[in-house]
């Protein structure tokens, strides 16, 4: 190969990337028309094949050098500015893009959130009414340590609260998927599991008011509650909306409802599984100290839940 030749034949593209990525290194890859961008990413294949050749043939020290600076910061720019591009959108998914799909999906996050509290209203009901309906519900130790001994059982978290943490979130998480994945069952499962959730705490805040305990029980559930509740409700109304899909494609083809609506579900989990990992934490290190008076728990469990509906009703820049 006659190296100068080669050289004068290639040199023009060498100045040309060298120039873009300058261009690029001060003002961003923004700064770069649609056309520049990909000339950048083929100047930097063609540039990354002359420093091989050049290697291999012995072109000398110098132009070997300089081909080696072109092809790093080409790398870098292209390669880690499409990561840095990936983390730009997962920001603005979570600024903008999810706010707005919680309020796309408020219909069913609320219908998920209303099969919960009849639940609730359901036990609460029949345990004023029946005093042999708790122990369908409740544990019976439960029972016993609250009526018998009034007292709570949260303080069994104290001195394992990193195991306790991690348990209260894996169980959580599987409640959830659970939920959604209920959706394929025409959403009966879903239903069954918001239900019952619903019995659940309806019929222990029951047992707890019965026996005028209901201030620190609540006191403790707030803090992590009011993240963790609204988080199942979104699991069940991710669970609805494929049972949407399946029972009532509408316009679509019910695998390509499936198809819709499931992809509009999958991507609540970037809200519930974050809700849960947060609320997990609190329940375990933070609900059950005793150290931390219950009107301070209060006022996170108020401050959370404010600053969760700040965030649910914010406004896309894409909406009017």
């Amino acid at each position: 190969m006659n190296i100068q030749r080669w050289i004068a034949r290639r040199e023009t593209d060498w100045k040309r990337l060298d120039a873009l990525l300058g261009q690029v290194e001060k003002k961003g890859i923004k700064s770069l028309k649609a056309e520049e961008i990909a000339t950048l990413a083929s100047l930097y294949r063609s540039v990354a094949a002359d420093f091989a050749r050049a290697r291999t043939q012995q072109a000398g020290n110098l132009i070997t050098q300089n081909l080696q600076s072109l092809t790093t910061r080409g790398y870098n720019q292209i390669y880690q500015g499409s990561r840095r591009q990936e983390w730009q959108a997962v920001k603005e998914f979570y600024r903008t893009g999810l706010p707005l799909l919680i309020q796309q999906t408020s219909g069913y996050i609320a219908l998920a959130t209303g099969i919960f509290l009849f639940g609730a209203a359901i036990a609460w009901w029949y345990a004023w009414q029946d005093p042999a309906f708790l122990p369908l519900i409740v544990p019976q130790e439960l029972i016993t340590k609250v009526r018998d001994k009034h007292e709570l059982w949260m303080g069994s978290i104290v001195g394992i609260e990193p195991l306790a943490s991690s348990g209260i979130t894996v169980n959580n998480i599987s409640v959830s998927f659970a939920a959604i994945t209920g959706g394929m069952t025409a959403g009966l499962y879903t239903a069954y599991i918001m239900g019952y959730n619903g019995l659940s705490i309806g019929a222990i805040a029951t047992l707890v008011g019965q026996n005028n305990l209901a201030y620190p029980f609540w006191a403790f559930v707030f803090p992590h509650g009011a993240l963790e509740l609204p988080a199942i409700f979104f699991a069940g109304g991710a669970g609805l909306l494929i049972a949407r899909a399946i029972l009532f494609p509408g316009k679509y083809r019910r695998l390509d409802a499936l198809r819709f609506y499931g992809s509009k579900a999958v991507q609540l989990i970037f809200a519930i599984v974050p809700m849960l990992v947060i609320a997990g934490t609190i329940e375990g290190f933070f609900s059950p100290n005793p150290n931390v008076n219950d009107a301070i728990k209060y006022l996170v469990g108020i401050i959370l839940f404010t600053l969760l509906v700040l965030y649910c009703s914010k406004k896309s820049k894409f909406t009017s």
